[in-house]
């Protein structure tokens, strides 16, 4: 705890806070104090934040701060159970809630920061399902969540940059050292020029070895293109593939469909379609259309206060009670076929809803379905290049950039330092080679001298000789060159060792007694540890009773507090109610007969006069209907006859028309044939 305290007030004298506490005056803070500089800190995370909070409710700062606290991913110690008193402890600015929050907040500043500023784009809206129907905030919002993924990517890469970007002196250092390296080559070149312009026809050598760097090129860059070609190739094999696995999928679901089943799943959707467009979608619409009417008509009346909210209330009452009255004379009636008809309502009802609830089901499928192909539609878009190849993308992608800059520097120099030496081999070898003719030149001509002489191979003898007492000279000079070199070694070892011991021994002396002093401050340490402890431990002892009796004390003054306004609003309630009595009594007293109509016993008693009137007419008229239903259905079935008996009249008619004109175009066609 100690540890803890002493942290917090290192951190809050620093910049940017500069509060010059120390440990006594931090411990002495006041509820209210302790509050505001939680606050402040919060203030550094999120300047929102800055404010003071003696201007603010305390429930709204409390809420504020759990808001902040809960987007910087704070858990408070402790279980879920302790969430209540977390919060009752903010609230009076208890010590052991504020200060492992201050302690938590104040270690990781600058990442907190980062947090609370991503928080301010990434944190998305809540936008209310229904509200979601609607196309233009669907769209809206769909635009919205596309930000919010653009911005992700943007950060990550802005802070990839940050991290893995290149700083101006390290691009000067390989400037300079790109020119140290230049000048290099520019002093091995000057220095093979001069070794070359000894050897004869150097320049058409030159020219041989220009060419050959020429076809090497060219051959390296033909390799290369044979490999660009070949992973072409590659590409173009898996895509053909994968075209076919499509083909072969296409085919076999065009195989396993009949026209029959093609037609019964398009029935089905036709009758969805049907459905959403018919019965669906329009009750929606007429739903958010009462509910516009209905918020404009609120937000069109004026502000009501607490006699209008009471007066709706007794409304909502008298209307409860009526309802509740309607529904005890519906069931004492208890009429069988009503009973029969609730049934197979509430059966249509289950089904209504069953319905509905599949349909939404539907709609948010279809949803879900055209977002994900938009997002794949998208993503394929991006992940489109020009040629049609594979792109690798994000940390591979720079990884792989990196590799080939290094390497690409490191080919150049191989390649650099590969030329160079195969220009100095051919050298060499040109060299070699007529050393060689020479020397094959001086041999016939000794050879000739010693076979004249008569001493043929006296110089093969003589080469061999020489060569070996040139070993066993060599081999000589390495022995006495090891011998002298071991022996100076051990003079080395042993000086070294005598003045290491000369240089230790006043340590060695300042060290037995610096151990003894150890000694003795370590025994006065534990003393000085033991009773600071047991000290500390009388302090603890005696604030944590304080704490219990402050802590008791304030939850028996909230309880109070609590019951005090408990007891002032049922006093209002009941000041109310009897003012409401003494009013009906006055209006029934009253000889003024407009006052007694306004008496919620008048209204009351003219209700159920009304209603009874229209149960009698109501049970009148069903008389009448039962007593005249089966004259009725006599003659309805009278009249289906003798509507059947027209029809047949109107089909005899017709037909008889129609024999009729036949009959006079046959007169007609004899009596032309007579004429004739």
């Amino acid at each position: 705890m100690s540890e803890q305290l002493k942290f917090i007030v290192e951190q809050l004298n620093k910049d940017p806070f500069k509060k010059n506490f120390n440990l006594i005056t931090f411990d002495s803070l006041e509820p209210m104090q302790l509050l505001q500089i939680l606050n402040d800190v919060l203030a550094e995370i999120d300047p929102k934040q800055a404010l003071d909070i003696r201007e603010e409710m305390p429930e709204q700062t409390v809420k504020r701060m759990c808001a902040l606290l809960g987007m910087l991913k704070y858990k408070p110690p402790g279980n879920q159970s302790d969430v209540s008193s977390f919060r009752q402890g903010l609230v009076i600015g208890s010590k052991p809630v504020v200060h492992p929050i201050l302690h938590w907040l104040l270690q990781r500043v600058p990442e907190l920061k980062k947090r609370a500023y991503l928080a301010r784009f990434l944190v998305k809206l809540e936008v209310p399902a229904e509200f979601l129907q609607d196309d233009v905030i669907n769209d809206t919002y769909h635009q919205y969540e596309e930000l919010v993924e653009g911005f992700k990517t943007y950060h990550k890469e802005c802070e990839q940059l940050r991290i893995s970007g290149f700083s101006t002196a390290e691009i000067r250092r390989d400037i300079s050292a790109m020119e140290e390296e230049k000048d290099q080559l520019i002093k091995r070149v000057e220095r093979l020029k001069k070794r070359v312009e000894s050897v004869s026809n150097h320049q058409r050598m030159l020219e041989q070895a220009r060419q050959l760097r020429v076809e090497k090129e060219r051959e390296e860059s033909l390799a290369h293109q044979k490999q660009e070609q070949k992973n072409q190739l590659f590409q173009a094999e898996q895509r053909l593939q994968r075209s076919q696995q499509q083909l072969k999928d296409m085919r076999q679901a065009a195989a396993d469909a009949n026209p029959e089943s093609l037609m019964k799943r398009l029935e089905e959707e036709i009758k969805i379609n049907s459905y959403m467009v018919s019965e669906k979608l329009p009750k929606e619409l007429e739903g958010m259309r009462h509910t516009v009417q209905y918020l404009q008509k609120v937000s069109s009346e004026p502000a009501m206060g607490q006699a209008d909210l009471q007066e709706l209330e007794d409304k909502i009452k008298e209307v409860d009670s009526q309802i509740n009255q309607l529904i005890e004379k519906k069931m004492m009636r208890n009429d069988p076929m009503d009973d029969k008809l609730t049934l197979y309502r509430q059966q249509a009802s289950i089904i209504i809803r069953r319905k509905e609830a599949k349909a939404e089901e539907l709609q948010e499928a279809r949803e879900e379905l055209s977002a994900a192909e938009r997002e794949l539609r998208q993503r394929t878009n991006q992940a489109r290049p020009t040629d049609g190849e594979e792109v690798i993308r994000g940390d591979e992608l720079k990884r792989l950039v990196g590799k080939l800059r290094s390497k690409g520097t490191l080919y150049k120099k191989k390649r650099q330092e590969i030329s160079e030496l195969k220009a100095e081999y051919g050298v060499l070898q040109r060299t070699e080679e007529i050393l060689k003719q020479r020397h094959e030149t001086v041999q016939q001509k000794l050879q000739t001298v010693e076979a004249e002489k008569g001493i043929s191979g006296y110089s093969n003898t003589q080469e061999e000789l020489e060569r070996v007492s040139a070993i066993k000279s060599e081999l000589d000079e390495k022995k006495g060159r090891t011998l002298d070199d071991m022996s100076e070694m051990v003079k080395k070892l042993n000086s070294m060792i005598v003045e290491k011991k000369s240089a230790l021994a006043p340590i060695i002396k300042e060290l037995r007694s610096l151990r003894q002093r150890c000694q003795e401050l370590s025994q006065e340490y534990d003393e000085k540890k033991a009773q600071y402890e047991s000290c500390a431990a009388g302090l603890e002892s005696n604030r944590s009773k304080l704490e219990q009796e402050v802590k008791a004390l304030r939850e028996e003054t909230a309880q109070e507090e609590n019951r005090y306004h408990h007891i002032n609003c049922m006093s209002e309630i009941i000041e109310m109610q009897i003012q409401r009595a003494a009013e009906e009594m006055k209006a029934y007293v009253s000889s003024d007969p407009q006052e007694r109509k306004k008496a919620i016993r008048e209204v009351y008693m003219k209700n159920i006069a009304e209603q009874e009137l229209l149960g009698k007419k109501l049970r009148e008229k069903q008389k009448m209907v039962r007593e005249s239903h089966g004259a009725n259905m006599e003659q309805m079935k009278m009249w289906r006859d003798l509507e059947q008996l027209m029809e047949c009249k109107r089909q005899c008619f017709i037909r008889a028309q129609s024999q009729a004109s036949i009959g006079q175009v046959i007169q007609e066609g004899g009596e032309d044939r007579l004429v004739l």
